[in-house]
């Protein structure tokens, strides 16, 4: 099936999905404390237990998010990471659209008024 192309949006389709299940796995184990406090400790050597690309690596340890994303990222799992960042969905929302945090809130408010 083709997708019509969203300007400035990375489709999560199956294709996305399997070049990113290493790294969603691995935002996954961030469920638990331990392995946060792990990944903490030594991000390269918990990022070799997930097996995940250089690409995917440079994105965790330049902390983008949209890169993440484009590298197969699914952004409910990214929360997770995000989480270890002190970010929320909210803040994720606002990167993915290119808004401030208080801009992307406003406008989810507005959206739900309507």
């Amino acid at each position: 099936m083709q997708h019509k192309p969203i300007y400035g949006t990375t489709l999560f389709d199956g294709e996305q999905a399997q070049k990113g299940y290493q790294l969603n796995k691995m935002c996954f184990s961030f469920n638990t404390l331990d392995n946060r406090e792990d990944f903490k400790r030594d991000e390269n050597q918990y990022m070799e237990r997930y097996a995940l690309t250089p690409a995917q690596k440079q994105a965790i340890t330049s902390r983008d998010v949209l890169d993440l994303i484009r590298q197969g990222g699914n952004v409910y799992y990214l929360a997770k990471f995000a989480g270890i960042l002190g970010l929320d969905v909210q803040d994720l929302g606002a990167l993915q659209t290119g808004m401030t945090r208080e801009a992307f809130c406003n406008k989810l408010l507005e959206a739900g008024r309507a």
